[in-house]
């Protein structure tokens, strides 16, 4: 917002961009509203014995989900359609309208008492400003648009603004203008010019100010802004570009391995190191020992000159390598986001549904409560298991996965709580079991004591 503030945004552009926005939280959005909804009805039944006479009707609890969850499934896949076709475009959208608005120029605020420079090449002071906002006493423009320096100054006593859409007018009275020349009179002197006015305009190019839309395309190369096909793509892409790396780096070095190259040793050597031009030679002494004193500063200045070249040329296919591969852990992510996000909206109905059954509660108090904080639990793991994929310490497919993992066998154990029709979360429930396990100690103490 501070770099928002401040530069003229109109309430159809903030709108747009709240609008592009908000639309990225309806994955998040989502799987939070179906985990309250579920608690919520059947906790309403549960409290109302509707469940109660559901069951004595002969129909258990999960043939009684079914038809919700067959609704649930459909939004789920509705959630995947959004989160592959729509988040994209509105990502593209959003990224794109933000880069811009926080590029534009703040709005033109001249202040009086204080130098303004958020017109190029103008430095303003105004003395005075009336309460109409326009008219203005004291006035100073130096013009710096030669690059000159102060060598070109408007000073007047009084004058006006008169803004329009492109140009903002100084209508200045009762002035001078200043003007020094950049030739020699002789000795070092310059030249200056004073002119005086009883009335001028000096007219102020205000396009800079008006914000500009970059073209979107030079944002589609994000991770962000892809669906599911063009995640595919890249990963293909990116996996046969680190192949085509490792082949490559053979020939990196071949001017400057010779065991890199296909030329046999004998063969790449010098003349003068191969004794009656025998193919195959033993030495009982190092290489440097072996090449001639006159050769040897121009031997050792070329090794190193190579050893050099060969490792910046190593350090540079690594630099590559390494970013193909966090492309290719981010394009994975997302990748597994589009179908873990759809997936949760099924996952929280599990844990929901059955929950609402066994806690006998409707309304907006204790499954709020419940509710939120499942959300919460499941957000938590999701982000930890994101920055876990991030940061190569898992797979992406686990890291991505291991919410779902971890929160599906709790879905699992209270659908078969509330199969049981279990008190795990009745209060009285926990004093009867808390007395009964009182009395058991008790007898036990006595047991013992005997």
């Amino acid at each position: 917002m501070d770099e928002l503030i401040g530069k003229g945004l109109g309430i159809v552009m903030i709108l747009q961009l709240l609008f592009y926005i908000s639309s990225t939280l309806v994955p998040m959005a989502l799987p939070l509203g179906i985990l309250l909804a579920s608690i919520m009805t059947f906790g309403n039944l549960g409290e109302h014995f509707e469940l109660i006479a559901i069951k004595s009707a002969g129909i258990s609890l999960l043939r009684f989900m079914q038809p919700l969850l067959f609704l649930i499934i459909g939004m789920a896949v509705f959630a995947f359609y959004f989160n592959n076709s729509i988040i994209p475009i509105a990502n593209l959208k959003a990224l794109s309208m933000l880069y811009d608005l926080r590029n534009s120029k703040p709005t033109l605020n001249i202040k009086p008492g204080s130098f303004n420079n958020d017109i190029d090449g103008f430095s303003i002071r105004v003395g005075e400003k009336d309460k109409d906002g326009f008219t203005i006493k004291n006035v100073m423009v130096y013009d710096h648009t030669k690059g000159a320096g102060n060598q070109n100054l408007v000073a007047a006593q009084s004058g006006k603004m008169i803004p329009s859409k492109r140009y903002l007018i100084f209508r200045l009275q009762d002035g001078w203008r200043y003007e020094e020349g950049s030739n020699n009179i002789g000795n070092g002197n310059h030249t200056q010019v004073r002119m005086h006015f009883k009335r001028w305009d000096k007219v102020f190019d205000l396009s800079g100010f008006k914000l500009t839309r970059t073209d979107e395309s030079l944002f589609k190369g994000a991770y962000q802004m892809m669906n599911i096909s063009q995640l595919n793509h890249e990963i293909d892409s990116s996996k046969k570009y680190e192949k085509k790396l490792a082949d490559n780096v053979s020939s990196y070095l071949s001017p400057y391995l010779t065991l890199a190259t296909s030329i046999s040793n004998t063969d790449s050597l010098p003349s003068f190191l191969e004794p009656n031009n025998s193919p195959t030679v033993s030495y009982n002494k190092s290489f440097i020992e072996i090449v001639p004193a006159d050769k040897k500063r121009v031997v050792l200045d070329l090794a190193a000159s190579h050893a050099r070249n060969a490792k910046g040329l190593i350090s540079i296919a690594a630099t590559d390598q390494s970013l193909q591969e966090d492309n290719v852990l981010k394009y994975k992510i997302e990748w597994h986001r589009k179908f873990t996000l759809s997936f949760a909206c099924v996952l929280l109905f599990l844990i929901g549904a059955p929950l609402g059954s066994i806690i006998r509660k409707g309304g907006l108090g204790l499954p709020l409560i419940i509710a939120v904080s499942f959300f919460l639990i499941f957000h938590i793991i999701s982000l930890t298991g994101e920055k876990l994929a991030k940061s190569n310490s898992m797979p992406p497919w686990m890291g991505m996965w291991m919410a779902t993992a971890m929160l599906l066998p709790i879905a699992f154990f209270l659908i078969n709580k509330a199969k049981k029709d279990a008190q795990i979360l009745n209060k009285d429930w926990y004093i009867t079991l808390g007395k009964k396990l009182n009395q058991l100690l008790s007898k036990k103490k006595l047991h013992g004591a005997s």
